[in-house]
């Protein structure tokens, strides 16, 4: 998280929880009939999660680069994956890949009046003209 917050990015929601099958199916539904789909499930039901909606300018993009790439061993070192994992189908960590997916998939886990709107102490200086 402080990683996340060091680039600039805003979190404006934010819970830990564990992901019911229902809710995975939700999320990884773009991905159903694929040979890793069910152990995907299973893997993200197997034990808590922090879920996190974050706001900046290129905000998919940057997280994106802070992630590191899909496969562990292509994730260079001080990405998070490229620090933590090692094997794609127990992925440390999971980020949408465009915005789109992004708010269908923040969708299946926060509500409207779940967002924080606020400004940061350093907001200006990031986002100075």
């Amino acid at each position: 998280i402080s990683r996340l917050e060091r680039r600039g990015l805003k979190i404006t929601a934010l819970k830990m929880m564990k992901i019911t099958t229902e809710d995975a199916k939700k999320l990884y539904e773009p991905h159903k009939g694929k040979v890793f789909y069910e152990g995907l499930l299973r893997f993200m039901v197997s034990g808590p999660v922090v879920i996190i909606a974050l706001e900046g300018n290129s905000a998919v993009k940057i997280l994106r680069n802070i992630i590191g790439a899909l496969q562990p061993e292509e994730s260079l070192p001080g990405s998070i994956r490229g620090d933590y994992a090692m094997d794609v189908r127990h992925s440390v960590i999971h980020g949408s890949d465009s915005p789109e997916n992004a708010k269908r998939e923040l969708a299946v886990f926060f509500q409207d009046n779940d967002y924080l709107d606020y400004n940061t102490c350093d907001e200006d200086v990031l986002y100075s003209e």
